[in-house]
């Protein structure tokens, strides 16, 4: 065959996945297997997306995805397992849906929408190698992965398997083990752990019957989170980041290696009447052993003494001796007024909800919280931010009134050394909206410096520099946010696009919109990010397929309204962007 009639190939990492005993389970219970069966496919799905793969076709139980990069491919392999081995842990056996994985680095050709080839037909094959559960690879895959992820692996010798001339040098994977002892956690944590005792303070769970106390619970894990990230010697990982494990099983040594922390405190609340009850334990991540833990059943009124006393004693078993300092910001930032508290957490709640009717209730609730309590340090904050923000994306109704008054709140921050930080934030905010860059600059970097733990904090400077066109600098303090939440919020996906796309980096703007939609597929900007780039590029038909998920998700989206939402410093930079959007198919 000539060379020219031969088909084009391409060298990629394969994933084939099958169920092992699929017709026993059938047989046993079709239907309640076919709808588990359904839910783990849609969960391999999204995993398989979100670490940059392509599902290429299902048959029947079995699934066929295609990586570029090999790290990605056994790393979504092994999320797949452990994913579904949480979900299998309380079935009985013989209701276990239990896919066996097999992996190769090889040749494929890509024709019609789908692969073909040796390279597909040695995945296959090492599937079957694999037990149920577990993962089985090829020599290729574990050459190029070397020592990139934190597994372990057992040669299993050269297989003979069937339709394959040659033997097949195979591996077993081994996923890490739970009692990981402190310097294989370290080697396996995939962000190196900080020089300070570091912490993730996850989702206290929400005992009463009660489904609307939700919000009690979450508020007494924001304060905690809070009360925490006052303490200077220690570094507490964002609420972003530990909410994501919220109603999810997932294990503190798998939570710690993933946000990479040494410690995680976890809890509950029950609340019935006037009565708390609050329990709390301390779990030291290398070990898995409990260094404290506590219950208090008090009344309503002492949940504020809880916190700081749950806060202390962190601070002593990690061994952090606070300062006066630390004592003296801990204990401005709260209230002891529960109405008060109430309003605030209300508020907050409201706030992640991120549309303009939730921004309207956040700031009704921040405005009555602090005049129940005018003291309330962190209602101001909430209330300041949020007034900037409401007026940049045009949820107030009067945007002048707005900022002027979010810059009173900053200025009565920046008074007071314990606030400081906090008020050079709202400032910064402010400032940006009112396009008055170096000043933003100015703010946001003197609020990093007196906070450097502080995921908003950073992005919020990081997206300030890109505004003003310095998004290498920008990129610094994103990586900053980005190990404090690791499970960033999407508005940091916002700044990355642009960071990219200013230095003209389309492709790689591309390839972060197209994450951002894996991550946060609600997320709108996600959708118009990638129609940016996707036309920056010259890609007109996915730039079109994403504009018209935008306007089916947001059907009033107006360019004009959008752009007053980029505060650029150069002009220039915000009309190029908007004729993007322009040719992609947005409306003005």
């Amino acid at each position: 065959m000539e060379d020219s009639e031969r088909l084009p190939r391409k060298l990629a990492a394969i994933l084939y996945a099958d169920v092992a005993g699929y017709s026993r389970l059938t047989g046993e219970d079709e239907d309640a297997t076919h709808r588990r069966l359904s839910d783990y496919l849609d969960l391999i799905a999204i995993t398989v997306k979100s670490h940059r793969g392509r599902v290429m076709h299902y048959a029947g139980d079995a699934v066929l995805a295609m990586f570029e990069a090999v790290v990605d491919a056994l790393s979504c392999a092994a999320q797949v397992q452990r994913e579904l081995q949480l979900r299998n842990e309380n079935l009985p056996d013989n209701r276990k849906v239990q896919f066996r994985i097999g992996l190769n680095l090889g040749d494929v050709i890509e024709d019609r929408g789908d692969i073909y080839g040796d390279g597909v037909n040695v995945a296959a094959r090492l599937e079957s190698l694999a037990e149920p559960g577990k993962i089985c690879i090829s020599e290729s895959i574990r050459t190029a992965v070397g020592k990139k992820l934190p597994l372990s692996y057992e040669f299993m010798g050269e297989q003979q398997v069937k339709n394959i001339s040659d033997p097949i040098r195979a591996y077993k994977v081994r996923l890490a083990s739970n009692a990981a002892t402190e310097d294989q956690i370290a080697d396996s944590i995939a962000i190196e752990l900080p020089g300070k005792p570091s912490i993730a303070v996850l989702p206290f769970t929400n005992m009463s019957a009660d489904p609307e106390q939700e919000y009690f619970a979450d508020g007494m894990t924001d304060d905690i989170i809070a009360a925490l990230s006052q303490i200077s010697a220690l570094f507490v990982i964002a609420r972003n980041s530990t909410f994501v494990y919220k109603g999810k099983s997932v294990k503190v040594q798998d939570i710690a290696r993933d946000l990479g922390v040494r410690y995680v405190l976890e809890g509950s609340v029950r609340k019935s009447g006037r009565r708390v009850r609050i329990t709390a334990q301390l779990i030291d991540a290398i070990d898995g052993h409990h260094l404290w833990a506590e219950r208090y059943d008090r009344g309503l009124q002492d949940i504020f003494e809880i916190q700081d006393e749950i806060a202390r004693k962190i601070a002593i078993e990690m061994q952090i001796e606070l300062t006066s300092g630390d004592h003296a910001r801990i204990w401005q930032v709260g209230t002891r007024n529960f109405d008060a508290w109430q309003c605030q957490v209300r508020g907050m709640q409201a706030f992640y909800e991120s549309t303009r009717e939730s921004r309207i209730r956040a700031l009704d609730f921040f405005e009555r919280a602090v005049a129940i309590d005018p003291s309330y340090v962190a209602a101001w904050i909430a209330l300041g931010s949020t007034l900037a923000i409401a007026a940049r994306f045009g949820h107030t109704t009067d945007r002048s009134a707005s900022l002027q008054r979010a810059e009173e709140i900053a200025e009565n921050l920046l008074r007071q050394k314990e606030t400081e930080a906090d008020g050079q934030n709202v400032l910064a905010n402010v400032r940006l909206s009112q396009f008055r860059h170096e000043e933003a600059v100015t703010a946001g970097l003197r609020s990093v410096e007196l906070a450097p733990i502080n995921a908003n904090h950073q992005g919020l400077v990081a997206w300030i520099l890109v505004c003003s066109g310095r998004s290498q600098q920008a990129f610094e303090h994103l990586n900053s946010a980005i190990r404090i939440s690791p499970h960033y919020p999407n508005w940091f996906t916002n700044t990355i696009v642009h960071a990219h796309c200013l230095q003209g980096h389309f492709h790689e703007a591309r390839e972060a919109a197209e994450t951002a939609i894996a991550r946060f597929p609600n997320y709108v900007r996600g959708y118009v990010n990638l129609a940016g780039a996707c036309s920056a590029l010259g890609l007109l038909e996915p730039a079109r397929e994403a504009a018209d998920e935008v306007l089916r998700r947001q059907p009033e989206f107006s360019l004009k309204q959008y752009s007053q939402t980029l505060p650029f410093q150069d002009q220039k930079n915000a009309e190029s962007w908007i004729e993007h959007l322009r040719t992609a198919g947005l409306p003005d």
